[in-house]
């Protein structure tokens, strides 16, 4: 059904786009995706009983690689001997693994997904809120693409040093090297295996190179990316580095330069309505996988339930 954007006064949906495709709950974008049916279906997945924790310490990335974010303060108050409670400062919902919401990127053209006002995207108001995945939480069949060990085992390791820029056709490499054919619904996760070598194995150099540069492993910005998201119809896309796309976007990116210096997140967010995760930690899963050649799981995210929030911890569990 074509949406008048209120933004732009357009009579239809962008093109490339998925507004106005979910009818019933819009504001979850494609995380409508995986329905009833994949969650299901996912449960039988669920053979060993292993539970994998797929977040970060709020603490894990300090300093942050972003500008404005920061690890939260903790504090623990008592009234009296036995009692204890506590609080947070300078809590950034997006500082440590978190999942970016539909209210993250406005496109410069079209405006925020399914054409919502600019008016509504304010704190107190649910249109597109994090809220909507936490009160209908994110569920389903979960793939690990391994880009990372796969890149190794082939032996040509990702240069996270460099911050390497990969194209969207590794994803298929993988999962044709993992023998996984993607479903309609699934929930991606992509282990460049960035993270890991970020907080364990970078050199104090490399750390305050990035800090400075902000030049991080990720996928390379085109329109083919875009069309593959679109195309295989996934609920989710989280990865473990720092945007899920590479920073700084390539030379020879197709979008925004002027408005998103050249970022693909606002057609993903923005005009296909996907959720994103990033700075998972995924190693611990990628070696379980690697083990048992099973690169699929039952996979469950629930971000805090804050009416109209921007962003929010994973909160993303893998179960196999």
């Amino acid at each position: 059904m074509p949406i008048d954007n209120p933004t732009t006064g357009t009579a239809t949906a962008p093109t490339r786009s998925t507004w106005g495709q979910f009818q019933t709950t819009p504001d979850r974008g494609m995380a409508n995706y995986a329905g009833p049916d994949h969650v299901r279906d996912a449960a039988t997945l669920v053979q060993r009983g292993a539970v994998f924790g797929l977040d970060y310490p709020l603490d894990a990335f300090v300093p942050s690689l972003a500008t404005l974010r920061s690890a939260p303060e903790h504090h623990l108050v008592s009234r009296h001997r036995d009692h204890r409670d506590d609080y947070l400062d300078g809590f950034w919902p997006q500082a440590a693994s978190h999942l970016d919401g539909l209210r993250h990127r406005r496109h410069a053209e079209h405006g925020f997904y399914n054409g919502t006002p600019d008016a509504a995207i304010v704190a107190g108001n649910p249109a597109l809120g994090i809220n909507h995945w936490s009160q209908h939480p994110i569920v389903g069949r979960g793939i690990l693409i391994d880009i990372g060990r796969h890149r190794t085992h082939l032996g040509k390791p990702i240069d996270h040093a460099g911050g390497e820029a990969l194209d969207i056709s590794e994803l298929d490499d993988t999962l044709a090297a993992q023998d996984v054919q993607l479903r309609t619904g699934d929930l991606l996760l992509i282990r460049t295996g960035w993270a890991q070598w970020f907080l364990d194995e970078a050199t104090a150099d490399e750390r305050a190179q990035i800090h400075t540069s902000k030049t991080c492993t990720g996928l390379a910005q085109s329109q083919a990316a875009i069309d593959w998201f679109a195309d295989h119809q996934v609920a989710l896309a989280a990865s473990d580095t720092f945007a899920l796309e590479r920073l700084p976007a390539v030379a020879d990116s197709p979008f925004g330069a002027d408005t998103d210096h050249g970022m693909m997140h606002q057609e993903l967010i923005a005009l296909l309505g996907l959720p994103i995760g990033e700075l998972w930690k995924l190693d611990e899963l990628g070696e379980d996988c690697a083990r048992d050649r099973r690169y699929e799981c039952l996979l469950t995210v629930k971000p805090l339930n804050l009416t109209g929030g921007v962003g929010s911890p994973a909160n993303a569990t893998a179960i196999k």
